[in-house]
């Protein structure tokens, strides 16, 4: 049915068969929804749930109030006098445990004489109601015992039983208490901007690195020479080596004092000072009256983010390449184009799916990226990213709650920028 005069056309009505076979299609899908679930939103909410709590790495369980046991002397004789002492402390600086209550085992041959008023034994159990308790309480307990001959002839130890201690208190963590605290600290710190600007200019450049690098090793390697397989698989090495062995050849070669790279630009460039290429922000030079200042830090962890994963956007584009027909070049010679043109006419438009898909998954894996910045420079010198804030809030600071809202943050930018990337690719790119 055709739709008239801008109406939109009627629903199409399922039939029972119909229906019937969508309800089997939806339970057969159940299980992998529960499964993608399970593995990938169920951390993104979690995430979301943790970034308007007030968590830190002490309270992610709930306060309770910790007791240790303590004999002041062994009795060594029926009649003697022992203290048994109890230092008991809420394990929470904020919280307060409510209804506190202390339980310990009372052997055979220990007689309790003046008892604390909150305590009483009952069938060999002491119970003592504490009350509440606030946050930093700190409190010692001491019972004191006289022993008899039955402690003697059993053996008696009165640190055999473990002391233990029950109390309600709300885990922040699982309560209704919500806050807004935690994105007022990201977005009210005085770096924030700086932060966001650095991850856009790390991640934009770094992926449009690794995909130049790759074009160029794939127009390279595709054409017939001697050794040509060997080549292929040495351009995988950055790709495949661990991360931590590359980041710190990298960071052996770009030593200021003994690295090699600085010690070929002095003697072969004639460099009088060497460059703390990790460890230095910005340097400065002039260009037509002007002053202007070059990230060196951040400039050589992208030329390591571009080095490393280029050989990914290699194979991808290598692949294509193989794939393109031999009659277009050949025509396109007959017409006398030249290189130049057949790349640009030819090549590039046949690759512009394969970069297209490329560019999404290195840019969202790239502002991802955490562990090559902070092997290589720990997010100093100006390479801080919004994935080493998060994690200097989450464990540097110990601030769980700030770092998910960083990681919120984190994920609205990539929301963002895939919505108006899959808005202005063209139809005809095959996503």
């Amino acid at each position: 049915m055709t739709a008239r005069n801008g109406e939109r056309p009627a629903r199409r009505r399922l039939g029972p068969m119909a229906r019937s076979e969508a309800r089997l299609a939806y339970s057969m899908l159940l299980p992998t929804f529960l499964i993608v679930f399970s593995i990938v939103l169920f951390p993104v909410l979690a995430n979301f749930w943790i970034s308007v709590k007030p968590v830190e790495l002490g309270n992610l369980r709930a306060p309770q109030v910790f007791v240790t046991e303590r004999l002041n002397e062994q009795p060594l004789k029926p009649g003697d006098d022992f203290i048994v002492e109890y230092r008991l402390r809420n394990s929470s600086q904020k919280q307060a445990v409510g209804a506190v209550v202390l339980t310990d085992r009372i052997h055979a041959g220990m007689a309790a004489r003046d008892l604390d008023s909150r305590c009483a034994i009952a069938d060999g159990l002491l119970t003592c109601r504490l009350g509440d308790w606030k946050p930093k309480q700190r409190e010692r307990l001491k019972i004191h015992f006289t022993a008899d001959a039955t402690f003697f002839q059993a053996a008696t130890n009165p640190r055999a039983s473990k002391p233990r201690t029950v109390g309600d208190a709300e885990n922040v963590l699982t309560n209704l208490n919500f806050t807004l605290d935690n994105f007022k600290r990201v977005f009210g710190a005085r770096e924030f901007t700086t932060v966001l600007w650095v991850t856009i200019t790390y991640t934009v450049f770094g992926t449009l690195g690794s995909l130049i690098l790759g074009l160029f090793a794939a127009q390279l390697l595709n054409t017939e020479f001697r050794g040509r397989a060997i080549l292929r698989g040495l351009f995988l090495f950055p790709y495949v080596s661990p991360v931590i062995a590359v980041a710190f050849t990298w960071v052996f070669l770009l030593d200021p004092f003994s690295g090699t790279v600085n010690a070929l630009l002095q003697r072969m460039a004639g460099l009088g000072e060497a460059i703390n290429f990790l460890g230095r922000r910005e340097v400065p030079f002039e260009i037509l009256g002007m002053t202007l200042h070059f990230p060196l830090a951040l400039a050589t962890v992208i030329a390591f983010e571009a080095w490393r994963y280029f050989p990914l956007a290699f194979l991808f584009i290598l692949a294509r390449l193989q794939a393109l027909p031999s009659d277009l070049y050949e025509a396109a010679e007959m017409d006398g184009a030249s290189p130049f043109q057949k790349f640009w006419y030819i090549t590039l438009p046949q690759l512009m799916g394969v970069l297209s898909v490329l560019f999404l998954l290195r840019f969202i894996w790239t502002f991802n990226k955490f562990d090559d910045i902070f092997l290589l420079t720990g997010g100093a010198s100006g390479t801080r990213t919004l994935t080493v804030e998060a994690y200097e809030q989450g464990f540097a600071l110990a601030n769980l709650g700030a770092g998910a809202a960083v990681s919120v943050v984190i994920f609205m930018v990539l929301a963002l920028f895939c919505y108006f990337y899959f808005r202005t690719l063209p139809e005809e790119e095959g996503l």
